[in-house]
C-alpha cells in the first residue's frame, strides 16, 4: 500500500478488512452464532491494529477471508446438492445487494467530504483509487504503484483499506464457477471440490514464499493469488470429506481442540507484527489461516463447546454483524479524525474514532443494507439490474467529474 500517516497520526498502516459473508443458516441450516462472534473478534482485532494497540489485530482479514470461504462454499455446496448445479447469475445478484448498497453510499460520502474539506494529496488520491475500487482490482492498482503497504510515512489514502474487499470479490467472481463445474460431477462435487481448494491453497502458498520480498511483503500481502490460500482453507474445511476427517480427528475432544485453536490465533496476533515478521510470509499466514479454518470447523461441528459458546456472546455477535459496514467506515474514520484536527490521542482517540465508526455502521446496517438486502422488491429482477447499472454510472461520474487538485510544481532550477 501506499504510505500513511505516521503511528503517531493514526496508528498503523490499514490492513485487512472485514469483509461480507454470506450469512450462515442460508437455505434451512441452523444459525452459528459462533460464527459470528468469530467476525465479531476479527474487526476488533482489526479496529484494535488500525488505532495502534494490537500489532497482530491485522492478522483479523485471515480469520475473515477464511470464514469467508467456509460459508460461501457451505452455501454453494447445500445449492449443488438441493438442484444439481449452481446459479450463477442468482449468486451474484445476492452478492450485489449484501455487497454494494453500503460501499456506493461510503464511496459517495467519504468522496465528497474529502474533496471539500481535505488537504490536496489525499484528494488527488482518492480520485485515483476510486475507480479501481469500483472495479473491484484497487489491490492490483496499489501493487501496480508499488505502494508499500507496511510503510506508515506519507500521504493519506482513504480507500486503502478496500484491498481485501476487492480480493473477496474476485473470489466470489471465480470460485463459484468452479463450483458450477464441479457440481457435473454429481455424487463426487464435494471430493473435487475439496481437491481443489487443498490443491490451490498449496499453490498459492508457494507463490507466496517464492515472490516475497523481505525489505517490503507488500506485494504478496496483497495480491489476490498469493492470499488465496486464507479463501480456499476456509472452503476445504465445508465440505463433506474435510468434516469427516475433521470429526475423526478430534472424536469427543473437539472442545479441547477448539481450545487449541483459539489459543493459537490468539497468541500469533499478540507475537506477530507485519513487515517485521517474515515469517508470516514464509508459512505463517497459511498455519494461521489453517487454524482459522480448523476453528471455523470445530464451532460448526460442535456449537456446544465452551469456546463456541463464549463466540456466541451477544455483543460480540452484534459487532459481528455490522463488521461489514464497520470495516467500511472505520479507516476513512481515522484518517480524518487524525490526532491534528481532533487534538486527541491514545485511548480518547482511539473511543471517538471507533465510537463514531460504530454509529455509522449501524445507520448502515438498519437503513440501507438490510432494508435493500430484505425488503426492497425493486432491488430484484430487472428493476434491481437498472438500480445496479445507475449507481455504477453514477460512481463513474463521480470520479470523473469532481476536478482534481493539480500537483505540486517542482522548481527544476533549484536542482542545478
Amino acid at each position: 500500500m501506499t504510505p500513511v500517516p505516521p503511528a503517531a497520526a493514526a496508528g498503523p498502516a490499514p490492513g485487512p478488512s472485514i469483509g461480507p459473508t454470506a450469512e450462515p443458516g442460508t437455505g434451512g441450516k441452523a444459525h452459528l452464532h459462533a460464527l459470528d462472534g468469530l467476525r465479531g473478534a476479527a474487526i476488533l482485532g482489526v479496529l484494535l491494529f488500525h488505532t495502534g494497540h494490537l500489532s497482530g489485530g491485522f492478522l483479523g482479514v485471515d480469520l475473515f477471508f477464511a470464514l469467508s470461504g467456509y460459508l460461501i462454499t457451505d452455501l454453494l455446496l447445500r445449492e449443488v446438492a438441493a438442484t444439481g448445479t449452481v446459479s450463477l447469475a442468482a449468486f451474484w445478484g445476492r452478492r450485489i445487494r449484501r455487497l454494494m448498497p453500503a460501499l456506493v453510499t461510503m464511496l459517495a460520502a467519504v468522496t465528497v467530504l474529502v474533496w471539500a474539506a481535505g488537504p490536496p494529496d489525499m484528494v488527488r488520491t482518492t480520485l485515483a483509487d476510486g475507480p479501481w475500487v469500483q472495479l473491484n482490482l484497487v489491490n492490483w492498482h496499489l501493487i501496480a504503484e508499488s505502494a508499500g503497504y507496511w510503510d506508515r510515512f506519507g500521504a493519506e489514502r482513504v480507500f486503502e483499506h478496500l484491498w481485501s474487499i476487492a480480493v473477496e470479490e474476485q473470489f466470489y467472481l471465480v470460485w463459484p464457477a468452479v463450483l458450477l463445474v464441479a457440481a457435473r460431477s454429481g455424487r463426487r462435487a464435494d471430493r473435487r471440490v475439496a481437491a481443489v481448494a487443498v490443491l490451490a491453497s498449496a499453490a498459492s502458498l508457494v507463490l507466496m514464499v517464492a515472490v516475497v520480498s523481505p525489505a517490503d511483503p507488500s506485494r504478496v500481502y496483497t495480491g489476490t493469488d498469493t492470499r488465496a490460500f486464507s479463501l480456499l482453507l476456509g472452503a476445504a474445511v465445508a465440505t463433506r470429506p474435510a468434516r469427516a476427517v475433521l470429526a475423526r480427528a478430534v472424536g469427543r475432544w473437539a472442545g479441547a481442540a477448539a481450545a487449541v485453536a483459539a489459543a493459537g490465533i490468539t497468541a500469533t496476533w499478540l507475537l506477530a507484527s507485519g513487515a517485521d515478521s517474515l515469517w508470516l510470509f514464509t508459512g505463517g499466514l497459511f498455519a494461521h489461516s489453517a487454524a482459522s479454518a480448523l476453528l471455523i470447523g470445530l464451532c460448526a461441528q460442535s456449537p456446544r463447546t465452551p469456546v463456541a459458546r463464549a463466540l456466541a456472546w451477544r455483543p460480540l455477535r452484534w459487532f459481528g454483524l455490522v463488521s461489514y459496514s464497520l470495516y467500511l467506515w472505520h479507516w476513512p474514520v481515522i484518517v480524518l479524525l487524525s490526532p491534528e484536527r481532533t487534538g486527541l490521542g491514545g485511548w480518547p482517540l482511539t473511543a471517538l474514532v471507533c465510537g463514531v465508526a460504530t454509529g455509522l455502521a449501524a445507520l448502515s446496517k438498519y437503513l440501507i443494507e438490510d432494508p435493500i438486502r430484505f425488503r426492497a422488491a425493486w432491488a430484484r429482477g430487472r428493476s434491481g439490474l437498472v438500480a445496479f447499472a445507475a449507481a455504477m454510472i453514477g460512481l463513474a461520474v463521480l470520479w470523473a467529474a469532481l476536478p482534481a487538485p493539480a500537483p505540486p510544481a517542482v522548481d527544476v532550477t533549484a536542482l542545478d
